[in-house]
């Protein structure tokens, strides 16, 4: 029997080091780590890694690719169906979809594929050998289909999901154009995910790459207000709305209006799109004290405790109302944080927010909880405990509880059907209550994962190829 081969690790830079900057925290593989790596995949006949891939990746051949150093035949391999891997190598929760699915985790470690993920996309653009002339972009792509140009598809959204969508149907032989309200692209790849777990001239390369495939992105382009739903129906065949989740939550507590409280969009998007952690040279500022809390456990919460560490924060609590087991964020994102020096306040929950005598926020008063049966998401309830008020000093709070879908295009198109909650309502093919109109990512789950916009696109490509060959 074939000796078992341990999981490769990820070497990080050093905590003393990453925290003073916005560099990137992984390091990444070495080619003979990449290679061991791919070699422990065992090439099952039916490999559950694949079905557990939103956007069904050829999991096993793209290793086995790597296994014979073909390392651009890898990367080839990854695009016949997602076109952001470099991005989804950083960002996707593979330990909750394709690795969880890989048989060598039932009774060991699964194969590192998001590591691998990274390293083939990595290679490439360090190499950048997919962009060196028009034949080799060809042969990344597949052959297109017989599909009149003069057929033209509208993408509302610069993000996973419009990004995705958008270069499946371009491979596919359609004219499409995506329509981003911000001046630059990318969606919440850009304004959401901080430079240290996701590099902005990666997301710029990855959109370069769609536009290789002659998408056109016009910017600045607010559907809704430039342009209604109706009028891009009258010069394009369908549209696929992927307007993401740009409204913030709160939790209607005392306080939450005072200075020094952010939502973890604003704050986010001060720091990633406007480079606030650049201030002066960049000139948008934003104020951090000595004392952050930052309330909710997924990965924005990481992202914003680890970015108010780095802009000069002593200390940085999450306050959470769980326990460990309930927390939503990908292991990766909690174990750096951990490393970091983030405080867990867990089975905690904010109740108002004091301010101080300048009317700043100075201290947040939070109760203590114990967990009961489950609820409707299948984790224990949060219980809160009589009389375990206390009180935390702060000089910012940040709130990381979610984010609603986009209320401006179900403002402005009456006819487009919403949840109660603000999500729009689509068949299972992804289409809207308007005919020839689909949406997919966020504007759909409200704030959700990368991967699974992109699934969403994916999905909504193939609908809209099928309607329009009918």
């Amino acid at each position: 029997m074939a000796e078992k081969k341990n999981r490769q690790p990820m070497s990080n830079r050093s905590i003393s080091e990453r925290i003073k900057d916005f560099e990137e925290v992984p390091i990444g593989y070495s080619v003979d780590q990449a290679v061991e790596e791919a070699s422990r995949c065992i090439q099952c006949k039916n490999p559950k890694c694949r079905t557990g891939c939103p956007v069904d990746i050829d999991i096993p051949g793209f290793l086995a690719k790597v296994v014979q150093k073909d390392f651009d035949g890898a990367v080839k391999k990854i695009k016949e169906t997602n076109a952001l891997p470099a991005i989804c190598g950083r960002v996707c929760p593979q330990e909750d979809q394709c690795e969880k699915a890989c048989i060598l985790g039932v009774k060991g470690q699964p194969v590192a594929i998001g590591n691998m993920e990274r390293f083939v996309a990595d290679r490439e653009r360090n190499a950048q050998s997919v962009m060196r002339n028009a034949e080799e972009k060809k042969a990344v792509c597949r052959e297109p289909l017989a599909v009149s140009s003069f057929k033209k598809i509208a993408i509302v959204g610069s993000g996973p999901a419009g990004l995705t969508c958008a270069g499946d149907l371009a491979r596919l032989g359609y004219s499409v154009t995506i329509f981003e309200s911000l001046h630059v692209t990318g969606g919440v790849l850009t304004y959401g995910i901080p430079e240290f777990r996701l590099p902005k001239s990666i997301v710029n390369l990855e959109i370069e790459y769609i536009e290789s495939l002659g998408v056109e992105i016009k910017t600045d382009m607010i559907i809704g207000n430039v342009l209604s739903i109706e009028e891009l129906l009258k010069e394009y065949q369908a549209v696929f709305i992927a307007s993401g989740a740009g409204l913030p939550k709160f939790m209607g507590i005392p306080g939450e209006a005072l200075d020094g409280v952010y939502s973890a969009n604003e704050f986010l998007f001060r720091v990633n799109m406007m480079k606030a952690y650049k201030f002066p040279e960049a000139l948008t500022p934003i104020k951090v004290g000595k004392k952050v809390a930052v309330i909710g456990s997924g990965n924005v919460a990481m992202d914003a405790a680890r970015v108010s560490l780095r802009l000069g924060a002593e200390e940085v609590s999450i306050i959470y109302r769980r326990s460990r087991e309930e927390m939503p964020a990908r292991l990766e994102e909690v174990k750096h944080a951990e490393e970091e020096g983030i405080d867990f306040r867990l089975l905690t929950n904010p109740e108002r927010y004091i301010p101080n005598d300048k009317n700043w926020v100075g201290e947040v008063e939070c109760i203590r909880m114990e967990l009961g049966e489950p609820d409707s998401s299948g984790r224990r309830r949060p219980v809160p405990l009589k009389d375990s008020n206390f009180r935390i000093p702060v000089d910012t709070v940040v709130v990381a509880i979610g984010n609603g879908p986009n209320p401006l295009i179900p403002r402005r198109t009456p006819d487009l059907k919403m949840e109660k909650w603000g999500g729009l309502i689509i068949t299972p093919d992804q289409m809207t209550s308007i005919s020839n109109v689909y949406a997919g990512g966020d504007i759909v789950r409200g704030a959700a994962t990368v991967i699974s916009a992109m699934g969403d696109g994916k999905k909504a490509a193939k609908s809209i190829h099928s309607l329009l060959t009918k």
